[in-house]
This record gives structure tokens, C-alpha cells and sequence, in this order.
């Protein structure tokens, strides 16, 4: 017996949420309907063959859609897309017969996979593994096309269960 305190999800939870991450909105379709969720549990893989992974929880809206549709895409997202982020961010949102995506605009990739316009840049892939995750699962993209759409625009980040930004020095 180990006298070292329990460990639970919460905890867990607010000590990463000390970790600085990104802001991305992975995207796919399910029957033509486009489908949107943010992420920051995004990283790359491998340069050869060029490889990224997102995890997705099992619980969530777009987690069967997107292991239907075998593609997705990685839209990284700018400062000023912090309300395309708190968009994608609800349960469920994105998911309409209309296709408008909330008004969010976008095109269609190669995979067929929504590109959002105004983001920083993105990564349209195929499913190349999935893993299990726990209540996620790890989900490994190869890419096969990309954009970087601008390269001065400041990111959008996420620390402390809120939005921020960060001007590099140049």
C-alpha cells in the first residue's frame, strides 16, 4: 500500500489544462454534412510518411462520423477565430443539414474534409491507425495535402481553461 494520495480525473485535468496548447477544429463529413470539433489534443507524428494524430472522445457527437467517413482535416486556428472555437467547442455544434457550419466559412478539401477559411493553416488526411486511448481514441492522419494560409497571423492558444494569444519576437 502506497501512501501517496489517489489520483482522479479532475486533478489530472486542471494540471494539463497548465499546459499551453494550440487551438485547432478537426473537420470530416458524415453523409455529406459537415462535421466540426475543436481539439488541442493534436500533435505531429512522423516526416516519412508525414503523419499527425488528433484524439477524439468516444462520447463525442462527431467520434462515430468521423471513423465512418476515413478523413479528416486539422485547421489550425488564429487569434481572432476564438469564437470559431467556442463554436465547435459545444456538443453537437456543426452538425446541420444545411451544411453552413454556423456560418464558419469553409471549402472542401481533397478528402472532402471542410478547410476553414482564415485559419493559420491546414492538414487535410486520411485515417492511417487508430489506437485505443482510454475514453478516446488516438486517431493517426496521413497527410495528403496542406496549406500553411498565412504566415504572420498570431495564434490562438489555450491555458487555463481559457483562450489567449502569443506574438513571437521577430
Amino acid at each position: 500500500m502506497s501512501d501517496a494520495p489517489a489520483l482522479d480525473a479532475r486533478a489530472f485535468r486542471t494540471l494539463l489544462g497548465r499546459f499551453a496548447t494550440g487551438v485547432t477544429v478537426v473537420t470530416s463529413v458524415d453523409g455529406g454534412t459537415p462535421l466540426g470539433m475543436t481539439a488541442n489534443a493534436f500533435s505531429s507524428v512522423s516526416l516519412n510518411p508525414l503523419l499527425v494524430l488528433v484524439c477524439v472522445d468516444r462520447k463525442a457527437s462527431m467520434y462515430e462520423p468521423l471513423l465512418r467517413s476515413g478523413h479528416f482535416a486539422v485547421n489550425i486556428l488564429a487569434a481572432d477565430q476564438q469564437p470559431v472555437a467556442a463554436f465547435f467547442a459545444r456538443s453537437g455544434r456543426g452538425v446541420d443539414g444545411g451544411g453552413s457550419m454556423g456560418g464558419v466559412q469553409y471549402r472542401m478539401g481533397k478528402t472532402g474534409s471542410p478547410l476553414i477559411e482564415g485559419s493559420l493553416g491546414w492538414l487535410d488526411c486520411r485515417v492511417w491507425r487508430q489506437y485505443d486511448g482510454g475514453d478516446h481514441t488516438i486517431l493517426v492522419g496521413e497527410v495528403v495535402d496542406m496549406e500553411l494560409t498565412t504566415s504572420d497571423a498570431v495564434p490562438l492558444l489555450f491555458f487555463g481553461g481559457g483562450y489567449g494569444s502569443f506574438t513571437p519576437r521577430r
